[in-house]
């Protein structure tokens, strides 16, 4: 019988996590490497796995996780683990959304500001000689509506960056009484009639996989601005693309896309370029960023703070 909590590490994240768990008595082991078969062949012997996004923690590995106390994702979303089948076996799951959430509002933010001021393009513009003042005119921020669908630690985190700017804040979100003092809730319908400016801040789910198309794009009662820092497969790219060209969506600002592999480490699943992404990727009104939103240096280490801390008030047992 072990006499400490042994815990599998297989993604490398900020050192203040492993130093921490080891000052509190863990039993930190190491695998960066090895096949998600390998590392299955082994899972029993740990009480503990930390994890970012480098493989789905399905049912097949769960089974042969035997000791398994905790599953901790050192990110916001919990997306890559079968999450009823792990509290089926009473495997207690973490997450860090507070440890990202000002970076990704932040970043929110900077797309917003930057598509409405046409800074992409006025900085390609000027870096190739080109000094088109008129062409390059912007909107401002004030006066506008701005809907966030999915009030969580995001959705809170670029309501609260917005209480400097003077524009009405409201959200949609399938919680009940999510209002606070820098938003107003409101019906999906009531939010498609007024908001100049979509900022999604979801998870993926059965629900919003794929929710963002031609039907719900059409439901807005104007042209809008829409943001994206939360999942790629919330939007069906080629169904945004003909928005754009239609002008009903005057601009994008895509921190994610539906092309990413599951680890979020890489872009295209086949080495071809679709033909909706060659568009997105020339079009002057469209900020593209790779998944970077919650990426900061001060976020690497909360994240690691957040999920330490979390395992540590655990109830884990030998």
């Amino acid at each position: 019988m072990p006499k400490t909590i042994k815990i599998l590490h297989i993604d490398s994240n900020h050192p203040l996590l492993w130093q921490q768990l080891q000052e509190s008595g863990f039993d930190n082991q190491e695998d960066f490497v090895s096949s998600k078969e390998e590392i299955e062949a082994k899972i029993h012997e740990y009480h503990g796995i930390v994890i970012r996004s480098r493989f789905k923690i399905d049912k097949t590995f769960i089974d042969k996780a035997t000791n398994l106390q905790f599953i901790a994702r050192v990110g916001a979303g919990l997306e890559s683990i079968d999450c009823e089948y792990a509290k089926s076996k009473n495997i207690e799951l973490i997450a860090a959304p507070e440890g990202n959430q000002n970076a990704v509002g932040e970043h929110a933010l900077g797309m917003l500001l930057s598509l409405l001021n046409n800074l992409n393009q006025a900085n390609s513009g000027v870096k190739q000689g080109i000094w088109n003042r008129e062409g390059n005119r912007g909107h401002e921020l004030e006066g506008k509506t701005i809907g966030i669908i999915g009030y969580g630690n995001m959705g809170k985190s670029f309501a609260r960056k917005l209480r400097g700017f003077d524009v009405e804040v409201i959200c949609y979100d399938i919680l009940a009484n999510v209002s606070d003092e820098n938003v107003k809730q409101v019906s999906l319908q009531e939010l498609q009639q007024k908001s100049d400016v979509l900022s999604l801040h979801t998870p993926l789910t059965t629900e919003t996989n794929k929710m963002v198309n031609t039907d719900f794009i059409n439901a807005f009662s104007k042209p809008f601005w829409f943001l994206n820092t939360a999942r790629g497969n919330s939007v069906v790219t080629q169904d945004l693309v003909e928005a754009l060209q239609s002008g009903k969506i005057l601009g994008a600002g895509l921190d994610v896309l539906e092309y990413e592999k599951a680890s979020f480490e890489t872009l295209f699943q086949e080495n071809n370029l679709p033909a909706a992404f060659q568009y997105l990727a020339k079009a002057n009104n469209v900020l593209l960023t790779p998944h970077i939103a919650g990426w900061t240096f001060e976020s690497h280490q909360k994240l690691a703070q957040v999920i330490v801390d979390k395992i540590k008030k655990l109830n884990l047992k030998l």
